[in-house]
């Protein structure tokens, strides 16, 4: 004899009537960068958008180093061998910070060296738009690239925005040189 379901219509196996099921992990990111977003709209709207930018700038940052390091932890600690791996070591960044699952987005070394990113939507810029801060919001694209590679124990020599979602381009471009042979 099987067992039956006796729970209500609407909550899951485990989960009592009135209560509310285990949230999805991405419902929670989804909260968690509509709290940043409102958080840098009350940063720009007591101090200004600079002091917002800037701020948020650092502690991406900050968090984009500690990513870059577990991510050279895992590929061994070890220099990539070359701009390919480097390439992979990058995405595997982006997925720490910004699940794919949030973001349309892929890497290419081109022919002359350089490895580009390609973000054709981006979560942040989503949230940052419904929190209605998109008005003076500066993306911190290139501070976030600088992290991962001081984590990963790579320097640039390039590290620029070509187009940003943030300015009506259809995608955003970023390019990295690295400086020291990979």
């Amino acid at each position: 004899m099987t067992e039956v379901d006796r729970t209500s219509p609407g909550t899951s196996p485990g989960t009592s009537p009135g209560t509310s099921p285990r949230p999805r992990t991405m419902d929670v990111y989804r909260q968690w960068w509509l709290h940043d977003a409102r958080w840098y709209q009350g940063v720009a709207k007591r101090f200004g958008h600079a002091v917002a930018n800037e701020i948020n700038a650092e502690a991406l940052r900050y968090v984009a180093v500690q990513v870059g390091k577990r991510i050279a932890r895992q590929f061994g600690g070890k220099p990539a061998v070359d701009l390919e791996e480097l390439r992979r070591r990058y995405d595997a960044c982006s997925e720490w910070m910004f699940p794919s699952e949030l973001r349309d987005g892929a890497t290419a070394v081109l022919p002359d060296g350089e490895i580009e990113l390609t973000m054709r939507q981006n979560f942040a810029v989503v949230m940052v738009r419904m929190a209605g801060s998109l008005d003076g919001y500066k993306c911190p694209c290139t501070d976030i690239h600088a992290g991962w590679s001081e984590g990963l124990g790579v320097e640039l020599t390039r590290n620029c925005a070509t187009a940003c979602l943030r300015d009506g381009d259809p995608a955003c471009r970023l390019l990295m040189r690295v400086g020291s042979p990979v």
